[in-house]
């Protein structure tokens, strides 16, 4: 069997180039600062930027310089930043309290950040690994994460 050529032009894209709104919907992804959101590794202190190990050219930042990373993303166009807290390990423990403790470190920098740039978005990572004694995201029950429970 032989394909039936059809005369070219096949398909007409004009109706898709019509206005700026059908252009907006059909063009290619254009990625601006204001789909970004800056990660920020946080601890407890003042003053404190410590690099992480692990990640190279990565740092973690004590509050106070969280707030300042938060003004210079929102003076940059960045609408969100991503909160990702080291916790004390003296503060860790197998049923993670400190995650739901009011005055915690992500608790306290939120209240900070926003007290400072209110109008940038803040995220959190909600994972309970930051706060569970073996490192675990959920409370471990004979060495099986209980998922039940961890949700509660």
């Amino acid at each position: 069997m032989r394909p039936t050529l059809a005369p070219f032009p096949m398909t007409r894209l004009r109706r898709t180039r019509r206005t700026a709104a059908l252009r907006a919907l059909t063009c290619e992804t254009a990625l601006g600062v204001g789909d970004l959101i800056w990660p920020i590794f946080v601890r407890d202190g003042t003053g404190v930027e410590e690099p992480i190990p692990s990640m190279p050219g990565v740092v973690r930042r004590s509050v106070d310089l969280v707030v300042r990373v938060a003004e210079e993303a929102a003076e940059l166009g960045i609408p969100a930043i991503c909160l990702f807290p080291y916790t004390d390990p003296a503060l860790k423990s197998e049923l993670c309290e400190e995650a739901w403790n009011p005055g915690n470190l992500s608790n306290r920098t939120i209240r900070a950040i926003k007290a400072a740039v209110p109008e940038i978005a803040v995220m959190t990572d909600v994972a309970l690994d930051p706060y569970n004694s073996n490192g675990h995201d959920g409370i471990v029950r004979d060495g099986v994460i209980v998922n039940d429970e961890t949700i509660e």
